[in-house]
């Protein structure tokens, strides 16, 4: 069984930075990508980015680039996402995911908190 664990989220004001980190355990994948995605209330859950975990290639919704960056640890198992200049408008659950190349996102975490002050 595959387990996503999302933590780091917490209430920072806006301008600041933040780093979200998700875990992923169970069984193993050949290729896969991890992403990040985000459901704000009242709204549809919003793609953020993801990491190709053999290539490391990373895409990003225009809504972050160039504020938010995808990594990954291998020892840790681990995919990141750091935020950076955090605007009141990316205040949302953060989501992890799991698609195995080709395939759809089956695995998901159970979120973590981003609430931006302004």
């Amino acid at each position: 069984q595959v387990q996503l664990v999302e933590s780091g989220g917490r209430l920072v004001q806006a301008g600041d930075s933040l780093k979200l980190s998700c875990t992923v355990s169970g069984r193993a994948f050949t290729s896969y990508f991890v992403g990040w995605f985000r459901q704000a209330p009242g709204k549809e859950r919003e793609y953020v980015g993801r990491i190709n975990w053999n290539t490391e290639s990373t895409t990003y919704a225009d809504s972050v680039k160039g504020r938010f960056t995808i990594s990954k640890d291998n020892a840790r198992n681990s995919v990141y996402l750091q935020m950076n200049s955090l605007k009141t408008e990316d205040t949302a659950v953060y989501y992890c995911a799991v698609a195995e190349s080709g395939g759809q996102y089956l695995y998901w975490g159970q979120g973590t908190q981003v609430t931006v002050s302004s």
